[in-house]
């Protein structure tokens, strides 16, 4: 299953052309892993997205109806994917995720990254070929390469970034557990500065279990992990 905790990824994924009469692909942006693919195409400057932050915060129907749109998307989400039945062939596979909306390709990713393996690559390489040297070139046979050489491209760096972050996260763990079990966590920071361990993993990560402490009103374990934030705030740059 796909990883909600969202990481920054130097990502960048092409788009199928217009000519193609499928659903276009997604990019796989640097603003983050976002497997849910609730919130839609970021808006572009750090200005743009405080002035939106601010305009909610002040007026609470905005607010509403932007909670109320989010919910309904992740709703209409959690439909479209309990109702997909993925395939056993690597052919109709193919077509599944060729199928798949540009938003939730990513999530298909994470799903389904034990089937995206050397085995699958090497099949879709072989009927890139195929097509490639054809006799006889028709429109659709070029449509359909079109179409392949983009799912490759998607699904190749897709997996490559899936396993980043895995990787990722691994680490962010152990170095939050180092953290939460320091007896003197000033100095467990520095030297996790000297180990280039502080990144935004560790401060997502952080985030989550203090979002989830204070959903279980573990009032006391979620201060104690904002004092921790606080200092960690220091030595990273978000």
């Amino acid at each position: 299953m796909a990883t909600l905790i969202s990481f920054n990824l130097a990502t960048s994924i092409s788009t199928f052309k217009s000519v193609i009469p499928r659903k276009s692909m997604t990019k796989i942006r640097c603003i983050g892993w976002d497997p849910e693919g609730i919130l839609g195409a970021p808006q572009t400057g750090h200005i743009a997205k405080l002035e939106f932050k601010r305009h909610l915060q002040k007026d609470v129907k905005a607010r509403e109806a932007f909670e109320r749109q989010v919910r309904e998307e992740k709703e209409r989400r959690k439909a479209l994917r309990e109702s997909r039945v993925i395939p056993e062939s690597k052919e109709k596979l193919v077509e599944y995720l060729l199928d798949t909306e540009a938003q939730e390709i990513e999530f298909e990713i994470a799903r389904l990254r034990s089937r995206l393996n050397e085995e699958f690559f090497s099949y879709l390489q072989l009927e890139l070929g195929k097509l490639r040297f054809a006799v006889s070139k028709t429109q659709d046979i070029e449509d359909r390469v079109i179409e392949l050489e983009a799912l490759q491209k998607t699904l190749q760096e897709g997996v490559e970034a899936y396993d980043k972050m895995q990787s990722e996260l691994i680490k962010a763990r152990e170095s939050l557990k180092k953290l939460l079990t320091s007896q003197d966590v000033k100095t467990t920071l520095l030297d996790m500065v000297e180990q280039n361990e502080l990144n935004r993993s560790l401060l997502t990560l952080l985030d989550e279990n203090i979002a989830s402490a204070n959903r279980g009103n573990q009032t006391q374990a979620a201060e104690y992990m904002e004092k921790i934030r606080g200092a960690l705030l220091k030595y990273i740059t978000v």
